[in-house]
């Protein structure tokens, strides 16, 4: 037997958690001094979308937001409950090139590798962030339901990240100005024209912006095309949708896409805290698999 983890970046929502038995390791934030633990196994789809726009709303005012990692100790104490249960463990990681998340798991997993020798743990970098690690992590759950093992499951889905794509548009270029991906003079010419990049998650997991768009619909469409003229298989793909409380974006995003593409289902979510916060309220985020990570262009709406 193998448990499945993922840090909270993976947005899946609380009830999926339940129903897959993936287990969650939380990264916490800081807003004007006070501590918010990002994941609450508690809630309800619904509460989920009360609290995400109570979150964005608080950055949209202004709040002081701290983000941080999940350390190696926390990862420590996770795995250890887990092999000390006869269990091996398999690790779904936010992408190592945006974060330091992927490290804190490989430092904690070494440390335990000589106190457990007969037991495993498989990380795997999905080379991308939110719904990205979230989709794969459902996927080992229905295999493991199917009764392969940790190594069977593992190492397919370990050449799945170079297949799932990310695409996403954001509300307010500033948020992209504080972390570095544009300049401040940058985004104040964009927000003043309303020009609206398409960003997405290279095969390095690198975030790169891909193209650009006139208007917040132009780039709605455009995440719509990507996905349905690069999408593989899609009777067989769950595609994930996080939105940054932009709900009704989502609706029109999801249905546009239906339109076109016949697909098993939709995961439709808020925006997990850590890695929202740096790209801003309003950010709407899809994800995918296709034939691999070098997306033909979209036609613009």
């Amino acid at each position: 037997m193998f448990q499945i983890v993922v840090d909270s970046a993976a947005n899946i929502p609380a009830e999926l958690v339940k129903k897959y038995d993936i287990r969650v390791i939380s990264f916490v934030n800081y807003v004007n001094g006070k501590k918010v633990v990002c994941f609450d196994p508690d809630l309800t789809p619904e509460e989920e979308r009360a609290k995400g726009k109570e979150y964005y709303d608080a950055v949209r005012a202004g709040a002081d937001v701290k983000t941080g990692l999940v350390s190696s100790g926390d990862f420590e104490d996770l795995f250890r409950s887990i092999l000390e249960a006869g269990d091996d463990i398999l690790y779904f990681s936010l992408s190592k090139n945006i974060s330091g998340t992927y490290n804190s798991a490989r430092i904690a997993a070494e440390e335990l590798s000589e106190s457990f020798p007969g037991r495993k743990i498989r990380l795997i970098d999905a080379l991308n962030a939110s719904l990205a690690q979230g989709i794969l992590a459902i996927y080992a759950s229905e295999m493991r339901a199917k009764g392969m093992s940790l190594d069977e499951t593992a190492d397919i889905l370990a050449t799945y990240p170079a297949k799932m794509n990310g695409v996403f548009t954001v509300g307010d270029l500033k948020y992209l100005s504080k972390t570095g991906r544009i300049s401040s003079s940058a985004a104040l010419v964009g927000n003043l024209l309303s020009i609206k990049p398409i960003l997405r998650g290279n095969k390095d997991g690198f975030i790169v912006q891909f193209k650009k768009c006139r208007g917040r619909k132009s780039a709605l469409n455009t995440l719509v095309s990507l996905v349905c003229d690069n999408i593989v298989n899609p009777e067989e793909q769950i595609i994930g949708i996080a939105h940054a409380d932009a709900y009704e974006d989502s609706l029109y995003v999801m249905e546009e896409i239906r339109k076109r593409v016949k697909l098993r289902g939709f995961i439709n979510t808020s925006y997990d805290y850590c890695t929202g916060s740096h790209v801003g309220p309003d950010t709407i985020a899809l994800f995918f698999m296709a034939k691999d990570r070098e997306l033909g262009e979209g036609k613009q709406g």
